[in-house]
């Protein structure tokens, strides 16, 4: 759900950035982008789990945002490329932290579940 005002308390501020990046595959979508451009199907690729519909629909909420820039070029058949904005790449450092976090909790979780089956 979105929400048109976010002048409250510092939660709000959370909830505003979890609502641009949250999500299955936002996340996933801009952690590709920030190796570069790509095309639509180049991150289908990259990301074959995910639906045409999805990823269509994950792209225009991350444009909306002013996250991400789609290129349309006025070509038969039409070329449409995804890349960050130059906001969109002040998210970085938030991802790679997430990265980092993710990596521990992954071997945080598999050694308690080698210890569980011990």
């Amino acid at each position: 759900m979105r929400f048109e005002d976010y002048s409250c308390s510092f939660g709000c501020v959370v909830e505003a950035t979890i609502e641009v990046i949250g999500g299955k595959w936002k996340g996933v979508i801009l952690y590709h982008l920030f190796d570069g451009t790509k095309r639509f199907n180049e991150l289908r690729k990259l990301m074959p789990t995910v639906t045409q519909r999805m990823l269509t629909k994950q792209l225009r909420e991350l444009e909306r945002d002013g996250v991400v820039y789609r290129h349309v070029y006025a070509e038969v058949p039409p070329r449409v490329e995804y890349s960050l904005t130059e906001f969109g790449q002040t998210l970085h450092p938030i991802l790679k932290e997430l990265e980092v976090w993710g990596n521990e909790y992954l071997e945080k979780v598999s050694a308690l579940r080698r210890m569980a089956s011990d």
